[in-house]
C-alpha cells in the first residue's frame, strides 16, 4: 500500500517509529512494510487492522484501486467487492486520484533530494 506523508505523519504522532512501517523503493515511493505476506498493521491472531482509526488513506478507500490500463476500479481480490455501490465507486475513484497525484508528487520530490544529496557527496 502506497503511503503518503499525512499516512506517514499520522502514524507516528499515533506512536509508531517511521522505520517500523515504511518502506521505500527506488522510485521514491513510501509503501507499508509486509511482514510474512501482511501488512505490518494486521494483527493475525484477531484479524483485525491494529491502526484501524489512524489507517493510511489507501486503506480507506479500499478496495477501490488503480488499475493500469482500466482506471479506477474495485479489487476483484477484495471479498467485499460487492458491497461497493456505483456512487461509492465513484466518490472514492476520486479521492484515490487525488491521493496518486500526491503522492506522485512527493515520490518525485524524495528522489530529487536523492540525488541532489548523492551530487554532494
Amino acid at each position: 500500500m502506497l503511503l503518503s506523508e499525512e499516512d506517514i505523519e499520522r502514524l507516528e504522532n499515533y506512536g509508531y517509529n517511521r522505520e517500523e512501517f515504511v518502506c521505500y523503493d527506488k522510485k521514491g515511493f513510501a509503501k507499508l512494510r509486509n511482514n510474512r505476506e501482511y501488512c505490518v498493521f494486521y494483527d493475525q491472531q484477531k484479524g483485525c487492522c491494529k491502526v484501524y482509526k489512524y489507517r493510511p488513506l489507501g486503506c480507506r478507500i479500499y478496495p477501490v484501486i488503480y488499475k493500469e490500463g482500466e482506471g479506477t476500479v474495485v479489487d476483484n481480490l477484495c471479498p467485499m467487492k460487492n458491497t461497493v455501490s456505483k456512487r461509492e465507486l465513484k466518490k472514492k475513484s476520486v479521492e484515490l486520484m487525488k491521493l496518486l497525484h500526491k503522492i506522485d508528487e512527493e515520490a518525485a520530490e524524495r528522489r530529487l533530494h536523492m540525488k541532489l544529496s548523492n551530487n554532494l557527496k
